[in-house]
């Protein structure tokens, strides 16, 4: 299992009156999470677009435990359980300054062909990254 953590500080505008972190930014801290593990991997997803090969989310679900807050430091933490084929699969946890586990998501994206705008098979480079940790 290939695993990675990001550090995200809440700013003020993404907070919704109650003084939560509105639900609709989670999706926009995955990504950033799955930016930056792609990144630890030596994968940078710009230059695998530059190649032809796009990622559109394909399904997207998240469960809330706890509500996080303006100026909290969360801790993204992003698994990936399976070597990807045509989809990668990606799970995240998300953890307060007090490690209190606030929510769950599950993000899959689908590897497209950006020519022929269908379905294709992962990068053989990023399948190779995932199976130095035993994917």
């Amino acid at each position: 299992m290939f695993s990675h953590q990001t550090k995200i500080r809440v700013r003020y505008a993404e907070t919704d009156k109650m003084g939560y972190v509105y639900y609709g930014n989670y999706a926009t801290y995955f990504e950033v999470a799955r930016i930056e593990a792609l990144r630890s991997l030596g994968i940078n997803y710009k230059e695998t677009e530059d190649k032809g090969v796009m990622l559109p989310v394909l399904s997207y679900s998240t469960k809330f435990f706890k509500p996080a807050y303006y100026d909290e430091e969360l801790t993204i933490k992003l698994f990936i359980k399976e070597l990807p084929q045509a989809r990668i699969h990606f799970y995240f946890e998300t953890y307060n300054e007090s490690e209190v586990k606030i929510n769950q998501a599950e993000v899959v994206l689908v590897f497209v062909d950006m020519e022929k705008n269908k379905p294709c098979y992962a990068p053989q480079e990023l399948i190779s990254q995932l199976k130095s940790f035993g994917l």
